[in-house]
């Protein structure tokens, strides 16, 4: 019987991509075809999670089946990364008209991540105290007992890293190791790498031109297979949302939701709270925050269901540069950065809200003047070099407490709702990248205002 039901499901998943493909073939605009596999993923996870239960067998087979066109598509998203990455940025320096233009873009960029995660920071504090969350409300089960010894085991890794050793692990000791992704740094190390090759072809031009020349000719017929691939990839986008989105409804358990209720809701106003700070810092700069949240929301969208930073690269460049005219160097620096560094949901709002929960089971004023100042700088600082992939949350937290020194196994508790708060906390992530970006392309004076107005314009470039 469990057989038959699995076939069905599955018969059902392959409808709801027929009728994906059938709005394609019909040139449905790609935000519309998005959010069509955003619900109907929502519809069928509900239907397998009542239907069949959780923790079913049923439920477990059938999403190893949907997880085919899921985590496929995330891995194709990861396949692009570092091609789209390192091509994306020799090209976006050998077109520099100059190379000083490079150190004002990085230091836009830089400081808007890190400024934006120390106020994401501020937000998780004012809200974690507002509502009064505390881990003495939280209940600890076998599976909570579990995760916490986890994490203790895991604070060795980061309590003997100092400033200085995060920094120097930016720094590429070989770059086809980072090339593979080896290490949570290997993103801003593939980017060092890049940057150094660029500069090395701006050096080479003005003293051997013609082999600049050659070279910088390759560069961009590189740019255009890639760029060909990555739209190929992107155009399984609604597949991917539907199956991804499907998967997590169906395994997420309703008790463990209901538990921690209070502790997902302040979560999500949080994240709510930092990103119209996010729309405020856009309206500040002159531009129009709805005509801004239509364009990212499609990328927002995949953010929020592969819970991946990293894996959303590729959309987060292809948007900036296609929806809203932000010019190619600072596009694809800021996603680029944005994957490990100033992750305003991850390394911002979340360690925060969880330094203030545990101070007070050891005796800390969370209301004290001298925590919230460190809690703050500890969190821009901590903020760099945190995996953009699912559990870079975790990373954030152990650095944050152990820094402060509170018991880190305490975090251990959030366990059930984890995977329900990390779909926000990226998509804020995502979405703090996409606003550095443009807010830097705005005040170098590089953004494209009649591509950011045009409200069609990323159809263009993901429908060829």
């Amino acid at each position: 019987m469990e057989h038959v039901a699995i076939i069905i499901n599955i018969i059902l998943f392959l409808a709801f991509i027929f009728l994906l493909f059938r709005l394609q073939r019909k040139n449905v605009s790609f935000s519309k075809r998005v959010f069509s596999g955003l619900g109907l993923g929502v519809l069928l996870g509900i239907y397998l999670q009542w239907w069949f239960g959780a923790q079913s067998d049923v439920v477990t087979t059938t999403t190893d089946w949907y997880s085919i066109v899921g985590s496929g598509y995330v891995r194709l998203l990861m396949m692009i990364v570092i091609p789209l990455v390192m091509v994306s940025i020799i090209q976006a320096i050998i077109n520099l008209a100059k190379s000083s233009e490079l150190g004002k873009m990085s230091g836009w960029i830089l400081s808007i991540l890190v400024g934006t995660a120390m106020i994401a920071a501020v937000v998780g504090i004012a809200c974690t105290l507002i509502f009064d969350l505390n881990a003495d409300q939280i209940e600890a089960g076998q599976a909570e007992a579990d995760r916490g010894a986890y994490l203790e085991e895991r604070v060795g890794e980061v309590e003997d890293l100092s400033i200085p050793q995060q920094i120097l692990s930016f720094i590429p000791r070989n770059p086809f190791e980072d090339m593979t992704g080896a290490r949570s740094t290997s993103t801003i190390a593939v980017v060092i790498f890049s940057v150094f090759i660029g500069l090395a072809i701006l050096a080479v031009r003005r003293k051997q031109p013609d082999h600049a020349a050659m070279v910088t000719k390759g560069v961009n017929a590189i740019y255009a297979v890639v760029m060909r691939i990555v739209t190929m990839v992107l155009r399984l986008t609604p597949f991917g949302i539907m199956a991804l989105i499907a998967n997590t409804v169906a395994r997420t358990e309703l008790a463990g939701i209901l538990e921690l209720g209070k502790f997902v809701l302040v979560s999500y106003i949080a994240l709510f709270v930092m990103f119209l700070i996010h729309l405020l810092f856009i309206f500040l700069a002159g531009l129009n925050p709805w005509r801004y949240v239509q364009k990212v929301l499609p990328v927002l969208g995949f953010a929020f269901t592969s819970r991946s930073s990293a894996g959303t690269i590729p959309l987060n460049i292809q948007a900036q540069k296609s929806s809203l005219g932000v010019d190619e160097g600072s596009a694809n620096m800021s996603a680029s950065f944005g994957a490990t560094i100033g992750q305003n949901g991850c390394a911002g709002i979340y360690p925060a809200m969880l330094a203030v929960m545990i101070a007070p089971t050891v005796g800390i004023d969370p209301l004290s003047p001298g925590f919230i100042l460190q809690l703050i700088l500890i969190v821009g600082i901590g903020s760099f070099g945190v995996a953009g992939v699912g559990g870079g949350a975790t990373f954030a937290a152990l650095i944050v407490l152990s820094s402060m020194n509170l018991p880190v196994y305490l975090a251990g508790l959030l366990i059930s709702v984890e995977p329900l708060i990390d779909m926000g906390r990226t998509a804020l992530n995502v979405n703090g990248a996409m606003t550095s970006g443009t807010l830097t392309s705005r005040f170098l004076g590089k953004l494209d205002r009649q591509t950011f107005q045009n409200p069609d314009a990323i159809e263009k470039d993901l429908t060829l």
